[in-house]
């Protein structure tokens, strides 16, 4: 039997220019991951987890999960990655052994709070079928082939920072210019030393779902009719990642919390948020933290002033029914 892991990820600035041709920064933390378990079989069997219920106490306990997870589970994840998988191979003459395999997943990733519970689930997954094939794709254009499943399989607008820093891990600066992409398939990353980090928080609320799709959807369209605020947002959005990334190699803490504010400032201009999404942000700068987005709403990620704030943190989301960890980067 095989077994893969991927981790929740927290997108430090820059984002969502990811999806845009634009720069990030974002880390990888062991607090959370996505297991996916892959053994030889006669036929192709993909098994659904407990995101894929299909019994229910009730109609009322049918709506609070619908309400909470939406309608989708991992089930689609896992059968979009093999078909996504299997037409990688064939487009590269790669002849597959005959073989079958019996696919599961289990999950501890906060659903649709922007810590990239879905492309955790969508990495370890080629990971395991990569090992269970004896396949190796070239880690920059993995996490591309990662991307086509959600875009080109299901539909899902996304972007490429998830895969990314889930495939490579730790902390990494990501530029995505469309010149060198073109040219060589893949964005530029560079990997960064973890111990520059400053002392984070990721906060989060498991009841405030929505998807990526449903959080984008007005900017893309916007996006590709060159709405001029849209376009220049994204740019703004690249350069603070820019910024950041010389803030770090500094350790110029104070600037980068800075520039991580002006990110969800920024983003507060352009977006439609909820009073709960910015209520998260608030209960943190309130105490002194910078705070931004994690991924598109329901969960922040911010600097902690000083090591002292954290249990004041604690104490306010818990008013709030909001969650805080210290991440561990991976």
């Amino acid at each position: 039997m095989i077994e893969a892991r991927a981790y929740a990820r927290a997108g430090l600035i820059g984002n969502p220019s990811d999806g845009y041709g634009g720069k990030t920064i974002s880390f990888t933390m062991r607090n959370f991951s996505a297991r996916v378990g892959l053994e030889e079989s006669e036929r192709i069997q993909v098994a659904p987890g407990k995101r894929d219920p299909v019994d229910f106490a009730s109609l009322d306990d049918l709506a609070q999960d619908v309400n909470l997870h939406g309608y989708y589970g991992g089930l689609r994840l896992l059968k979009a990655s093999l078909k996504r998988f299997r037409d990688y191979c064939k487009a590269e003459g790669i002849e597959l052994p005959r073989k079958n395999c019996r696919l599961w997943y289990d999950t501890d990733i906060p659903m649709q709070v922007g810590l990239a519970g879905s492309s955790a689930i969508v990495t370890a997954t080629f990971k395991a079928l990569q090992e269970f094939h004896g396949v190796t794709i070239p880690k920059p254009l993995l996490p591309g082939v990662i991307l086509e499943v959600e875009t080109k399989e299901l539909g899902i607008p996304a972007g490429y920072q998830d895969r990314v820093i889930q495939v490579y891990q730790g902390l990494v600066y990501m530029d995505f210019n469309p010149a060198y992409m073109g040219e060589h398939g893949h964005g530029l990353f560079e990997e960064l030393d973890p111990g520059l980090l400053p002392p984070l928080y990721v906060a989060y609320l498991d009841d405030l779902s929505e998807g990526t799709e449903v959080f984008h959807s007005d900017i893309r369209a916007r996006w590709e009719r060159g709405d001029p605020v849209v376009v220049e947002a994204m740019k703004k959005f690249a350069q603070f990642a820019e910024d950041a990334r010389s803030a770090l190699l500094n350790r110029e803490y104070h600037w980068l919390g800075r520039l991580m504010d002006m990110n969800f400032d920024l983003r507060a201009s352009i977006y439609q948020l909820s009073r709960r999404n910015i209520e998260l942000v608030q209960t943190a700068r309130r105490l002194g933290c910078s705070s931004k987005f994690a991924g598109s709403g329901g969960a922040v990620v911010g600097i902690l002033p000083d090591e002292s704030t954290f249990p004041r943190l604690e104490a306010a989301y818990a008013e709030m029914r909001a969650r805080v960890i210290r991440p561990e980067i991976v």
